[in-house]
């Protein structure tokens, strides 16, 4: 048996443009792995066989997994077995983690890896090879960042998670979207702070996540949380992705430690930035 670790993401910042004709929408995103991760335990099968406790259906692994064979990949048959520490529907990739780290089991047998993580999902290809890194498009497009300075961090997540399609239709309906134009400055901005391997800490102004306002409307815990976090002293307090998990940066694990103290139960202490 071998074992995969499949890191969570976090979004820094979030900006939000307007609902494409097909649905999606483009956006402007750091991303960073962090060292909270699920972990594949891989061995050989009678058939292919992806089990994750909590996951009904077919998840995002098993996908990834039966596009791999379409694509031609001749390992032989695979048990993995999902060993689940990212919380389910958090807003941390979770699922996009797992699709990822069994996408990389593939490496260097199978021709295009990023265009199958594509089709999986958008916040596949950013994972495949976990780094902080600029997003744009609609998450296709992944220009990769400097390993930022040392910064921890403290996630607050809530059982029963959020349905990403709720948090987008319930921006939309509130015009959370930005101009094409907008975006195209904000993605600079970004590009000029974060390219020098800071810390997040160094450009709060910019840590803003235009799916608060829905996410927070939606799910009644998440404005209380981030008080907690901020009282607790975090340097800086947001949400992830979609919601509702929110978290508070700090510039050591001791001071992480201390806001997880009190911020009370369900706190999770966690290193930013730090990929495989």
């Amino acid at each position: 048996m071998s074992t995969h670790p499949a890191p969570a993401k976090l979004n820094l910042c979030l900006y939000l443009g307007r609902r494409r004709e097909d649905g999606y929408h483009d956006l402007a995103s750091i991303f960073e792995p962090l060292s909270l991760r699920d972990f594949l335990h891989v061995e050989p099968a009678g058939r292919d066989e992806v089990i994750c406790e909590g996951v009904a259906g077919e998840n995002l692994a098993a996908q990834a997994l039966r596009l791999l064979r379409s694509e031609g990949w001749q390992s032989e048959p695979v048990r993995i077995e999902i060993e689940k520490n990212i919380p389910i529907a958090a807003g941390l990739g979770g699922g996009s983690a797992d699709a990822a780290a069994v996408l990389r089991l593939a490496g260097g047998e199978v021709e295009d890896l990023a265009g199958i993580a594509a089709l999986i999902g958008a916040d596949v290809p950013s994972q495949v090879d976990p780094m902080a890194c600029l997003v744009e498009g609609i998450g296709q497009k992944l220009t990769s960042l400097p390993q930022p300075a040392e910064h921890w961090l403290v996630l607050v997540a809530f059982e029963g998670g959020l349905p990403t399609a709720d948090v987008f239709a319930e921006a939309d309906r509130i015009g959370a979207g930005r101009p094409d134009v907008e975006l195209e400055e904000i993605s600079g901005k970004l590009w000029a702070v974060a390219s020098g391997g800071v810390s997040p800490l160094a450009y709060p102004s910019l840590l803003v996540n235009d799916l608060e306002p829905a996410a927070m409307s939606l799910h009644s815990g998440i404005g209380p949380a981030m008080d907690r976090l901020a009282l607790a002293g975090a340097g800086f307090v947001g949400m992830t992705g979609s919601g509702p998990t929110v978290f508070g940066i700090c510039p050591t694990r001791e001071a992480a430690e201390a806001v997880a103290g009190q911020a009370g139960p369900g706190a999770t202490v966690c290193q930013g930035g730090v990929g495989l």
